[in-house]
């Protein structure tokens, strides 16, 4: 079965026609080319597929692309403006939030929704926040000490 499929990713309208039974992480990375949305474990625990979903976080590998019809979605490849790392992108680089990168874009998505609901949010706001999002690589330290940075630089 297919279903019509109509939804704005990253400010750009796509309509399309997709099998009714693709994942909206399958249509992001394979209709669309956007492969930042990584896949890990495909069970909604790892957080690696996270997006915003209307603004709210989802995990695009238990969404079906059909449930995604009529939204605005955005990937980590929409977080950068004109081509220049964003506040969160930026502080992240700097505090060497990351290792492999594997689950960068889950916590980019997590954390980007958090400093939009709580601006100023305390360290345990963040760990709370960025608890759905594993990573094998560090010791969560400076994912959290870039999104605190983060939050000073978007009030700055």
């Amino acid at each position: 079965m297919t279903v019509e499929l109509t939804v704005t990713v990253n400010g750009e309208l796509n309509s399309t026609v997709v099998d009714g039974r693709k994942t909206l992480a399958d249509f992001l990375r394979q209709e669309l080319g956007l492969t930042g949305t990584h896949l890990g474990c495909e069970h909604g625990v790892c957080g690696s597929c996270t997006v915003l979903v209307d603004g709210a976080s989802a995990r695009s590998c238990l969404m079906l692309a059909a449930q995604a019809n009529g939204t605005e979605i955005t990937t980590i490849e929409g977080l950068a403006v004109d081509g220049e790392l964003n506040d969160l992108q930026q502080a992240m680089r700097d505090s060497h939030g990351f290792q492999c990168g594997f689950c960068t874009p889950g916590f980019m998505m997590t954390a980007t929704e958090l400093l939009r609901e709580n601006p100023h949010p305390s360290e345990a706001e963040v760990r709370e926040a960025i608890s759905g999002n594993i990573c094998r690589c560090t010791g969560y330290q400076s994912i959290v000490k870039g999104i605190m940075r983060a939050a000073e630089l978007i009030h700055e």
